[in-house]
């Protein structure tokens, strides 16, 4: 049997989401908000039970990356009794460049105009045993959003948030995190949930070309669902259900279904009738969320996560237009991905993958011209 039938026929049954650090999944909400004062809060702070890089449990025997559920589900809704109204100016965005989770935000953030809306902080690209941390005062680091808090003088980590509102919080500390800052209280920390918030809340404080961005367009909803399900449960968490695996049967089983459901992309992109999936005349939330892994596949994944039955960029021609027509020509795209964050994060913050945080040089480029393509596809294409 051929190694791309055998891939073709290899059906993993999706995996429970758990998650330590990017988060994406559906839960009951978290209501314990308690407001305290920052030093109280990062004086008091509890020791969190094991090693935040935990990204397998400790003694789960099956080796297998299960992603954690959010644990802040609230939404900024316009009506007149809504706990988190949509007003200009009062809710802040902490994200990573970094973190495909977080970048779907942010690419929603721009598409629908939300820039003098909604705040954005970036946090710095390393992660380590208390989390993502801001960068400091006076520190060059890539990306404009990369700042201190600017929010919480003093704030120097992502967990200080989580315990200003709540001293004795015992789950994780996530990006992207929603925060209101009049109120002084997370909204949510769902980024699938914030990118619908987004969609339609401020609608009616936004200029017309930006109201009239509909990423969930209604003719289309029943098939971004579909599609939804099986690309997060085995692309978009794929990836790190193959890169943290720790069992070979583990890293096979994941590492074979994510490659099946690329196929499976690169098959419905070659009868689209647009440049966009599910053959949409315009970019939709289906774009965003798969676009959010794709563009770090060949920089990161493919050697960090071990997915390297193919790259991007020679083995999935369709995939690879799609994506270059998004980061070249979409400036909510391209001006959002941060190769710098997204390589260093990986690479210097995963110990137990990379014991030495070896940063490789290539791929070179990060990402190709729209009208070049790597030397064995330039051959292919002149027989």
């Amino acid at each position: 049997m051929s190694a791309l039938l055998f891939l073709h026929r290899i059906r993993a049954s999706s995996i429970s989401p758990w998650h330590l650090i990017h988060r994406s999944s559906t839960a009951p909400p978290y209501r314990a908000f308690r407001n305290s004062s920052r030093k109280s809060a990062m004086d008091k702070a509890p020791e969190q039970k094991g090693s935040i890089t935990d990204w397998v449990k400790p003694g789960d025997k099956s080796g297998e990356f299960k992603r954690q559920t959010s644990a802040f589900r609230n939404w900024i809704e316009n009506k007149p009794d809504a706990e988190f109204p949509p007003e200009k100016g009062r809710y802040h965005l902490y994200v990573s460049y970094a973190c495909p989770w977080a970048h779907r935000t942010m690419i929603v953030r721009k598409l629908k105009g939300l820039e003098d809306f909604v705040g954005i902080t970036s946090v710095h690209w390393h992660m380590g045993q208390k989390g993502w941390r801001f960068a400091e005062k006076g520190e060059q680091v890539a990306g404009d959003l990369t700042t201190p808090d600017p929010i919480h003088e003093g704030f120097t980590h992502i967990r200080d948030i989580y315990f200003k509102q709540d001293p004795n919080y015992e789950g994780r500390f996530t990006v992207p995190t929603l925060y209101d800052n009049k109120a002084s209280k997370i909204v949510s920390n769902e980024s699938s949930e914030i990118i619908r918030m987004f969609y339609t809340a401020f609608d009616d404080q936004l200029e017309e070309k930006y109201k009239s961005v509909d990423l969930f367009p209604t003719k289309l909803q029943k098939e971004i669902e579909e599609m939804n399900d099986w690309v997060y449960n085995d692309i978009n968490n794929g990836v790190y259900k193959s890169g943290f695996a720790t069992t070979e049967e583990a890293y096979t089983k994941a590492v074979t279904t994510l490659f099946a459901s690329l196929d499976r992309v690169e098959d419905a992109l070659s009868e689209s009738s647009t440049p966009f999936l599910l053959s949409s005349p315009t970019i939709t939330e289906a774009d965003v969320r798969l676009y959010t892994t794709i563009v770090r596949f060949d920089p990161v994944y493919v050697q960090h996560f071990k997915c390297n039955i193919r790259d991007i960029r020679s083995g999935y021609p369709h995939l690879h237009k799609w994506l270059r027509n998004l980061y070249w020509d979409h400036a909510a795209f391209g001006e959002t991905t941060q190769f710098e964050h997204i390589k260093k994060h990986y690479t210097k913050s995963h110990s137990q993958i990379n014991q030495f945080a070896i940063t490789p040089v290539g791929p070179l480029p990060d990402i190709l011209p729209k009208d070049e393509e790597v030397p064995a596809v330039k051959v292919a294409s002149k027989k």
